[in-house]
């Protein structure tokens, strides 16, 4: 009902009213692991958003409300959203970029260039954790146009934590530092790009991007 009442004042504003575009959310079911918060309009029993975000933290919030798309009922486990574990996408994500941080300041430290002018050979990089990398980090621009063109900003947060993932596969499984110089290089150039797509994602979804954890 509200949709037709704010299309028919943009109308007499004289403006289009097919320029109002409206995304209807479905009903989020709030829970403290496999406990149901019970919420009551008619008894009181409520939670405001400001509680949520001061128990869990906003990036936690803008994360897992953004990671389902607006047709789908949403279950929001607040013990979850505050773990600092893998299972926690929040900080699975956000640990990555510390993560490339904490690289890039060791290899600061031992006098090796790491901003994005800094030499190296990427032809180097040909193990297959080296290319699945690189491979989720060129989906980047095709995400965010398909996330903008058909209003549908949980690809982000999807498609963060698939890069997550596979830089940590990749950190799991090669080292950047300590290996030789040309490969070292070569290396940094690449976790150097992950840090600049991670940061850009997930500015994006209004989240920080931690230099330490």
């Amino acid at each position: 009902g509200h949709v037709r009442r704010m299309k028919a004042v943009i109308r007499a504003l004289g403006v289009d009213p097919e320029l109002l575009q409206f995304i209807i959310v479905q009903l989020v079911t709030l829970k403290r692991g496999d406990e149901v918060v019970r919420l009551s309009k008619r008894t009181g029993d409520m939670i405001t958003l400001e509680e949520v975000i001061d128990e869990v933290g906003a990036d936690a919030c803008r994360y897992f409300f953004l990671a389902r798309s607006a047709d789908a009922q949403m279950d929001f486990d607040m013990e979850l959203a505050k773990r600092e574990a893998p299972e926690n996408p929040v900080y699975y994500i956000q640990y990555a970029h510390a993560r490339i941080a904490s690289i890039l300041r060791g290899a600061q430290e031992q006098g090796l260039a790491t901003d994005d002018d800094a030499p190296g050979d990427v032809s180097l990089l040909v193990e297959e954790a080296e290319d699945r990398l690189i491979r989720e980090m060129l989906r980047f621009p095709e995400i965010v146009q398909t996330a903008a063109r058909n209003l549908e900003p949980h690809h982000l947060p999807h498609y963060t934590s698939s890069l997550a993932t596979a830089f940590h596969d990749f950190y799991t499984k090669h080292r950047v530092l300590g290996v030789e110089p040309p490969l070292t290089a070569a290396r940094l150039r690449l976790v150097r790009a992950a840090q600049v797509v991670l940061h850009n994602a997930l500015t994006l979804m209004g989240m920080d991007a931690p230099e330490r954890m």
